[in-house]
């Protein structure tokens, strides 16, 4: 397609009524990927692009027989595309067929953006730009303009007097239907983070980013006192964020005595596993183009089973942002000042990270610094390299690095390999440091099969990664069938999927450790909704004992047993839906029934109430030894506006008899500048004598300035 220049202002009204939308011409003849792949659209969708010197412009009609039948649940910032009707838009602005800005919109004007890598390998949605959108409803369907400003994209300079290209492609999704549509196909196994499956756009200026400085000075103050505490200890503090375009495709961000107190609390987890839990980051400047320095596992392209439920998959992350200012215990280490610069350079992506920790008690802060680099090879596949460091500051021999290289190739859209090489350095440990890991894949619309295998030394040590145990490898495998026959769509069933994988764990020495085993049948239904049934067989071999409890540890041996479950996930486009997770069989020596179930109510766009349950039941040989665990989850949401919004997150755990809540309040007064208003409490209910609950107010107050 091609972008029409306008002479005249745009009004962001939604209407589509200015002169330069009648001249343009639509990119239309929209294809499905779900349900009837390669099929015409059911409704039509007309987008058409256009530019001035400061801005690209982009609008789109969605036609709708029944219009009155939108479905929109969320008008929050980067909300969750998938259960509402949606129009998304990708940019791939270098052109590059690998990576790209992804903008999406509902018929209610909410905003979502993120940026992708790798064709979504690496996706990263708390990216944020400046732009804006508005949106109207008729009787015939729902527009919307967006304006994109220039400056809020990264791309490279053209030649004078020539046209850019970009990659694009449009995708809309009509929830009712569960239908996903794309202007440049895209096969139902992927989505639009494909940039290679993308169209051109055609057209555009040698436009200018300007300058590209930004700078977000910002203020707090809290007042806070500690669970048991007798007083309150109050605090101010000012910092300093700011963004720099070196050049059009490299950005540095520096950060000066960094505070994240706005940030989300972490959701709790019970832990009745041999190893440690993953977090996920959730600090504004760590999550900014985290892509860039990704390294490690390779996610599986297909996940099997809903997403409720779905645990993470990491096993060996390289490198892991939690690691920086932050204790094990999630206690915050205070953050002198960082750096880092991103961007692309050539066919090179390039990332570079440095990090100070000022001193906690009486140990001296620490010096992290991250290098990364990737080189773009062939059609679809790249190789790189990265470098990880942390250094403290009084003492030479307290540091540990490591280096790695990594490769990714991709052909024939579903066939993949992927692998990296690594080795850490620590003073006194000699041997056993290397973790590598190679892996093929095959994933279409009909067959998914991977087989992978990963090795981690007995002496791998990386201090700014998340590795889940050391001294092992790992057999992963894993087979699948997706199959539609249409003679089920009548009973509401759009696709079966049978599946198999398997883990096996063994030592250096090859000696088995742990394996399970996952047979599974699947079906999702034509509203969206998914039923699994399946049998996990299980081993573990313990070497030393484990200590599962305070009261209750298992001694070495050979443990064996099966698992049944049924996973139900219904309709989550509804105003209310839920999904259940029944776990019963065995566990280690004993039996288990284990329940997780979540009900989401959804009253309008603006409220959202979502509930869950985690409880499990354990019974053991010696009957003292049983126990049971529940964890209560609620989030309550509600979006006053599109700029507005206010959060709860409350959690008890009847375990550890300890109740949290968060409490976030969050204006959007000016683009990508907040006012947050914070409460945290945690109280202990179990106390024999009553003490203080830990309570704590935050207000912060960020304003970003743009030149």
């Amino acid at each position: 397609m091609t972008a029409a220049e306008t002479r005249a202002p745009i009004a962001l009204d939604g209407a589509l009524d200015e002169e330069v939308w009648r001249a343009a011409e639509p990119a239309a003849e929209f294809v499905q990927a779900e349900p009837q792949e390669g099929q015409a659209a059911t409704e039509p969708t007309e987008v058409r692009i256009a530019f001035d010197t400061d801005a690209l412009y982009i609008g789109v009609f969605c036609h709708d027989s029944a219009a009155s039948a939108l479905i929109v649940n969320d008008i929050r910032k980067d909300f969750t595309p998938g259960e509402q009707d949606t129009f998304e838009v990708i940019l791939d602005t270098f052109a590059d067929r690998r990576n790209g800005f992804v903008f999406a919109t509902n018929p209610r004007g909410a905003k979502s953006d993120a940026q992708i890598a790798n064709e979504g390998r690496e996706v990263n949605t708390s990216w944020d730009g400046v732009w804006t959108v508005a949106t109207r409803v008729g009787p015939d369907g729902w527009s919307a303009e967006l304006r994109i400003p220039f400056k809020a994209l990264r791309f490279e300079r053209g030649e004078a007097g020539g046209d850019r290209i970009w990659g694009v492609n449009f995708s809309r999704r009509i929830r009712r239907k569960n239908e996903v549509d794309y202007w440049s196909p895209v096969p139902r196994v992927y989505n639009l983070y494909r940039a290679s499956l993308g169209g051109t756009l055609a057209g555009l200026p040698d436009a200018s980013r300007g300058h590209n400085l930004r700078i977000k000075p910002w203020v707090a103050a809290n007042t806070t006192r500690g669970v048991g505490a007798p007083a309150f200890d109050n605090g101010q503090h000012v910092g300093l964020d700011a963004k720099y375009g070196v050049t059009p495709s490299v950005t540095l961000d520096v950060t000066v005595k960094p505070d994240f107190a706005q940030a989300e609390a972490d959701e709790q987890q019970v832990n009745l596993t041999q190893f440690s839990l993953y977090f996920p980051e959730k600090r504004e400047f760590f999550l900014e183009n985290s892509g860039m320095f990704y390294f490690g596992d390779i996610p599986r392209e297909s996940r099997v089973g809903g997403t409720r439920f779905s645990p993470p998959e990491e096993e060996v992350l390289l490198f892991f942002s939690r690691r920086i200012g932050l204790t094990d215990t999630g206690e915050q280490i205070p953050i002198d000042a960082g750096g880092r610069v991103t961007g692309r350079v050539g066919g090179f992506g390039v990332g570079a990270m440095t990090i100070r920790t000022g001193s906690r008690g009486t140990r001296e802060g620490d010096t992290y610094t991250v290098l990364r680099g990737r080189r773009d090879i062939l059609r679809n596949s790249d190789v790189g390299a990265i470098f990880l460091s942390r250094q403290s500051s009084d003492l030479s021999t307290d540091r540990n690095t490591v280096a790695g290289v990594d490769a990714n190739f991709r052909f024939r859209r579903a066939l993949s390999f992927n692998g990296f090489l690594t080795k850490s350095a620590t003073p006194g440990i000699a041997g056993g440091e290397w973790t590598g890991k190679g892996s093929a894949a095959w994933n279409d619309n009909r067959w998914h099969a991977q087989y992978s295998l990963l090795s981690v030394g007995d002496n791998f040590r990386d201090d700014i990664g998340f590795i889940k145990r050391t001294g092992i490898r790992k057999n992963f495998a894993d087979v699948g069938v997706r199959s539609r026959p249409d003679a089920l769509r009548k009973f509401g069933i759009r696709e079966m999927h049978p599946h198999t994988r398997s883990n096996i764990y063994t030592d250096q020495s090859n000696v088995e450790l742990t394996h399970s085993n996952h047979f599974g049948y699947g079906f999702f239904l034509e509203n969206g909704g998914y039923l699994e049934i399946a049998w996990n067989g299980r081993f573990e071999r313990l070497v030393t004992p484990f200590k599962i409890r305070p009261d209750q540890r298992f001694a070495p041996g050979s443990y064996e047993w099966n698992e049944y479950y049924l996973e139900l996930e219904t309709n989550h486009s509804r105003k209310v839906s839920g999904s259940a997770l029944i776990t019963v069989g065995g566990f280690w020596n004993g039996t288990q029934t284990t329940s997780k179930a979540s009900l989401i109510i959804r009253p309008s766009y603006h409220l959202t109430f979502d509930m869950a349950l985690q409880r499990n039941d354990i019974t053991l040989p010696f009957p003292m030894h049983d126990f049971v665990t529940n964890l209560v989850t609620t989030r309550i949401g509600y979006a006053f506006n599109t700029r507005t919004f206010l959060d709860t997150l409350l959690q008890y755990n009847a375990d550890l008899k300890q109740f949290s809540a968060n409490v976030r309040f969050d204006l959007i007064h000016r683009p990508l500048s907040d006012l947050f208003v914070v409460y945290n409490e945690q109280q202990l209910t179990d106390q024999p004598t009553p003490i203080n609950p830990g309570r704590g107010l935050i207000l912060k107050y960020t304003h970003m300035l743009a030149f």
